[in-house]
């Protein structure tokens, strides 16, 4: 049986989302291919340089099954995917699929929007290749959604969009678009976290009595990014990005019990990163659900960045990734 091989570079959120959209009763949005609708607008870019390999054929006993870094992944957090993707292709078949990631995973390094990402297009690759049918980018990105609402995102490369309420992402900009944009990713630790990101968008949504201001802020934000971006604009861009954060994670603490991903480290981080800027550093900081933090600057300014995160931080050395804007799908060989 033909294998089919596809990658794709995490998807990290500029302006974030958090929480999904309830599907109304009656809408027609309750099926599985409808799950994961995302409740706020989200503004991303690829990252170049990291990405998840993803390896499928099609299975001959009727069993969906997924290997990821050489152990069998849990058939249940896959269910709904391969169910939904089915539903999308207008197929029948099964899949095994074999994932390596090179960089941590579930460590809030974005493994999930990469992860699936890949798998969507190598599964409908595999499906292809007995349809005939070739599948598009929009509905690989509904497919991947599935999995998770970021992923959707992921198979586009450069800046991407992902409204609220929608079902696919969009490309806004090439990667091309701002060559001199840099993504700082700051690794605070590998380990696994502790809360899976559905979970605490749940807990979020159901118990933080911040969580409907968060909502009501987000489309304003995403459009004044969209129009920072579109100038490539780091001074409007910059504080834009910082507030989705600190307000996404704002509604977090507000939750019952309180959602905290964050280590000492990343306060560390944070605070060398404010003291930069007050000495006139153009960088900018954001986090998801992880203690990583990833930092937005120039070119001209990151090697300045680093050298200066590990003369406070010297535990940092080795852990610094200087990344450009890249991302989307890739067919390996």
């Amino acid at each position: 049986m033909r294998e089919h091989v596809w990658r794709a570079s995490p998807s990290l959120a500029m302006i974030k989302y958090w929480g999904k959209a309830v599907p109304a009763a009656g809408t027609g949005d309750a099926d599985i291919a409808g799950s994961n609708i995302p409740a706020s607008f989200s503004l991303a870019v690829g990252l170049e340089g990291l990405y998840s390999e993803t390896r499928v054929r099609l299975a001959d006993d009727g069993m969906d099954r997924v290997m990821l870094a050489g152990r069998e992944a849990d058939p249940v957090r896959y269910a709904g995917f391969f169910s939904g993707l089915r539903l999308l292709l207008g197929v029948e078949h099964h899949w095994e699929c074999c994932s390596e990631n090179n960089f941590p995973t579930a460590a809030g390094l974005a493994s999930s929007s990469s992860g699936f990402a890949a798998l969507a297009a190598a599964c409908a690759a595999a499906s292809a290749a007995i349809t005939g049918e070739p599948v598009p980018h929009e509905l690989l990105s509904q497919a991947a959604r599935i999995g998770s609402a970021s992923a959707a995102r992921a198979v586009w490369s450069g800046f991407v969009a992902l409204r609220a309420g929608a079902r696919s992402a969009e490309q806004v900009h090439a990667p091309d678009w701002w060559p001199a944009l840099r993504v700082i990713v700051v690794r605070i630790s590998d380990l696994p976290k502790e809360a899976s990101s559905r979970d605490a968008m749940e807990l979020t949504r159901l118990t933080s009595p911040y969580y409907q201001a968060w909502l009501e802020d987000s489309p304003r934000v995403y459009a004044e990014a969209l129009g920072a971006l579109a100038a490539r604009d780091l001074g409007r861009l910059g504080p834009l990005i910082r507030a989705s954060t600190m307000r996404m994670f704002g509604s977090m603490l507000g939750a019952d019990p309180p959602v905290l991903y964050w280590l000492p480290q990343s306060v560390a981080v944070l605070q060398a990163v404010a003291r930069l800027r007050r000495d006139g550093a153009m960088v900018w900081e954001t986090m998801d659900a992880g203690p990583q933090v990833k930092l937005f600057c120039l070119d001209k300014e990151a090697e300045g960045v680093c050298h200066s995160l590990l003369g406070v931080l010297p535990e940092l050395e080795g852990r610094l990734l200087v990344l450009r804007v890249g991302g989307g799908l890739a067919r390996v060989g």
